[in-house]
């Protein structure tokens, strides 16, 4: 009986920890919000993420592009432009992302009371 668990509790624990790896920190997440709302160019991402530097958000950009959540487009014109677009892949964090903002609301007015 104790051994079952266990087992549950790591069947749980490594999922959630391999998803938290991906999208935890202070940056990950506003970064997936803004290209999926429509900020397609490095500036626009930046301008709209307050407090986030450049070379943070060229790493972080990378990770998400690593992690098959955005794409990066290169297109040849003269000067070239970079462009940034959600992958589909990325709106299945949808759920999760309203989840969390739904979980966060509540627990505002919870500390708040």
């Amino acid at each position: 009986m104790e051994n079952k668990k266990y087992t549950s509790c790591i069947n749980t624990v490594r999922p959630v920890s391999d998803a938290l790896s991906i999208i935890s920190g202070k940056w990950k997440l506003p970064i997936i919000i803004s290209i999926s709302v429509g900020n397609e160019r490095f500036t626009d991402i930046q301008n709209s993420i307050e407090g986030i530097t450049p070379k943070v958000l060229a790493k972080e950009l990378k990770d998400l592009e690593q992690n098959k959540l955005i794409a990066r487009i290169v297109t040849a014109d003269y000067p070239v432009r970079i462009r940034y677009k959600a992958e589909p892949y990325a709106e299945t964090l949808t759920p999760v992302i309203y989840a969390l903002k739904e979980w966060g609301e509540n627990h505002r007015k919870k500390i708040t009371e």
